[in-house]
């Protein structure tokens, strides 16, 4: 592992820590709609990320942030670029479910090199650093499941903002899955969904939609935990094309095969 991925690693972990520490307690009082009253921001959101960026641009000067909450940052001549998630599952820390996360990554052009997810009101830590492995708080190595069958795994997943009108809103492929897998759940984090992944928690994730801060650091620690990451149709993984399939690896041929008949069936595309 060279030292610029232990570095950046380390300021990933100073930003997690003291946005942690901010949120803990946090109660959210102004909550509004992002242009979809389903896709909610509080002032915590604000002041997370205004934290996070801060620190990031203190300690990494020069560095742009693509953050959810503050727009884009610019790529560097170095090629790095921070993402994050200052709440991943503002919905649910909207109404007090402590599921939600701080999600920090920082890539080098497209390649997400290290992360940290932190749940801090449920007292969850997850780190890692691209060829150095992943790990939770108490340094313990995060390992992936070994379910090896569809019809015996625990999956997780995610639906957009706009599902009432849009036709790619993951009904059809979370009703197929609730038939063809052991079970499958919701928990309103895909930071937090990736990381259980990596823990072995969950055998598989699948989601589309998404924006790179929800998944960048996750999707790490499923590769450094032993697991697969792809896009939907099983290749290569993109963290800002929007979709993803994480999962165990053993199960990973069956939940592309799985997900190309729900295509098949239904008609759509992937972007």
């Amino acid at each position: 592992m060279s030292a610029d991925r232990v570095q950046l690693l380390e300021v990933a972990q100073a930003a997690a820590r003291a946005a942690s520490d901010l949120l803990v307690n946090a109660r959210p009082h102004a909550i509004r709609g992002k242009g979809n009253p389903r896709d909610l921001v509080t002032e915590w959101d604000v002041r997370s990320e205004e934290l996070i960026r801060k620190l990031l641009e203190e300690r990494t000067p020069g560095v742009p942030v693509l953050g959810e909450e503050g727009g884009q940052g610019e790529g560097s001549a170095s090629g790095l670029r921070w993402i994050v998630d200052p709440i991943d599952g503002t919905v649910n820390f909207a109404h007090g479910l402590p599921i939600w996360s701080v999600s920090i990554a920082v890539e080098d052009a497209g390649t997400v090199l290290a992360g940290v997810v932190s749940a801090p009101a449920l007292g969850w830590w997850f780190e890692g650093t691209r060829g150095g492995g992943a790990r939770d708080g108490t340094g313990a190595p995060l390992r992936v499941s070994t379910t090896a069958a569809v019809e015996q795994a625990l999956l997780v997943t995610g639906f957009p903002y706009d599902r009432a009108t849009n036709p790619e809103n993951n009904f059809a492929e979370w009703e197929h899955f609730q038939r063809v897998a052991g079970a499958c759940r919701r928990l309103g984090s895909a930071a937090l969904d990736c990381c259980m992944v990596a823990c072995g928690w969950f055998d598989g994730y699948w989601e589309r939609h998404l924006k790179a801060w929800d998944i960048a650091a996750g999707t790490l620690f499923v590769t450094e935990a032993g697991g697969t990451v792809t896009d939907t149709r099983g290749g290569p993984f993109d963290v800002h094309a929007g979709e993803v399939i994480a999962s165990n690896g053993a199960i990973h041929d069956g939940l592309v095969a799985e997900l190309g008949r729900v295509r098949s069936a239904s008609g759509w595309s992937p972007r």
